[in-house]
């Protein structure tokens, strides 16, 4: 509402007894200070900053909107504003801001909504980056391993070295958009223009027109090709690593630098070892035996087989470790650690023997049998 907004020479921080230098002067100072292209820790806000001191500029720099400002307020220029109030529609000033914007070195050319520069059409660009997703065995992604893969990419036209023009020919500027890639539509609407700003449909944005256009690349200055890239994979890789490749992706535009190709990473789920950043886990079956005399059990590594010893009375679930045994630290030295989690198991079948021994074992425990029931019972006894 028209009674919650700011003066318009508060906004500027101007007398109203200021003359049009002086307000030129004060908008170019705050326009540099609120630029959105100068505050990109907070856009929005620098936004909302810039479009206020900008319709301020637009009212006080016409003498009629100004007059009837002084005269009514807001009120006063609000139908030149519509029922939305100030939007860039309204901004009759664009050739200012192209003088202001000219004196801070960074801004030249067309300048979009918030007068900021946009793209030259005939300026070099760098080309567009590719992906490639590679899956290995974890048993690779321990050793490291050399890989070559096949990337279809557009790469510069040989023959017209990227002009889209056959040789002993040359592309020229487009007399429709004078080289610019735009055309700039302009309409009145009352006391205010509607400006829009499109692609040129002669030249379709380039800035530039081909008579002649390469028989090779057909005028698009780019060819496809299959290249076989070489790919070096590090020790200790995990999924969703990105390796690059420096240059290639699609090729640059008009004289660009190629874009990049990187390699994302995707370790095949292992049969036996899960993976834990650089440790790796497993489970292995102990008999009785083994987890109440201890011992040594062998054991599966990336690198073949180790022995793990195995403490008196070990239980269900206990984790055992192997120094080392894990996967390399990718980008470091050393190696992660292998963790063994054992399982005992109970024996299927029994020879009278082996019944007869543990019948033994549970009498020597103190243990009462009832082996039609299924279980142990405590007796007391010790």
């Amino acid at each position: 509402m028209a009674e919650n907004r700011r003066d318009y020479y508060e906004v500027l921080g101007i007398p109203k007894n200021a003359g049009i230098d002086d307000i030129k002067r004060a908008y170019r100072a705050l326009a540099k200070k609120y630029h959105p292209d100068l505050n990109k820790d907070n856009v929005k806000e620098a936004e909302e900053k810039f479009k206020e001191v900008s319709e301020a500029y637009e009212v006080l720099a016409d003498d009629q909107k100004r007059k009837l400002y002084d005269q009514y307020g807001h009120q006063g220029v609000s139908q030149s504003f519509g029922e939305q109030g100030f939007t860039w529609d309204n901004f009759t000033h664009f050739s200012d801001l192209e003088d202001l914007f000219s004196d801070f070195g960074f801004f030249s050319g067309p300048f979009d909504m918030f007068g900021r520069r946009r793209m030259d059409p005939n300026a070099p660009r760098k080309g567009d980056d590719l992906r490639y997703d590679m899956e290995m065995t974890l048993e690779d992604s321990a050793r490291g391993v050399d890989r070559e893969i096949e990337v279809p990419h557009t790469v510069t036209c040989p023959e017209c070295s990227g002009t889209g023009a056959e040789k002993g020919s040359s592309p020229r500027p487009c007399t429709r958009c004078n080289g610019t890639g735009q055309m700039r539509n302009v309409r009145s609407q009352g006391y205010s223009q509607l400006i829009t700003i499109g692609e040129c449909p002669a030249c379709r944005g380039r800035g530039q027109t081909i008579d002649r256009p390469c028989r090779n690349c057909r005028g698009s200055g780019q060819i496809t090709r299959r290249d076989r890239i070489s790919i070096t994979i590090p020790p200790g890789a995990d999924t969703g690593i990105r390796l690059r490749v420096a240059g290639g992706g699609e090729a640059g535009i008009r004289g660009g630098p190629p874009g990049d190709l990187y390699v994302v990473l995707h370790v095949r789920r292992h049969p036996r070892f899960q993976r834990d950043g650089d440790d790796l886990y497993l489970e292995s079956e102990l008999t009785y035996a083994q987890a109440a005399l201890g011992g040594e059990i062998e054991v599966p590594t990336l690198d073949g087989t180790a022995r793990v010893t195995v403490p008196p009375g070990t239980q269900t679930h206990t984790v055992l470790r192997l120094a080392g045994k894990g996967m390399p630290r990718f980008g470091r030295s050393g190696r992660g650690d292998e963790f063994i989690r054992v399982r005992v198991t109970t024996p299927r079948s029994l020879t009278d023997r082996q019944k007869e021994l543990l019948r033994e074992f549970a009498r020597e425990g103190g243990e009462e049998l009832n082996e039609r029931k299924g279980f142990f019972k405590r007796t007391g006894k010790r």
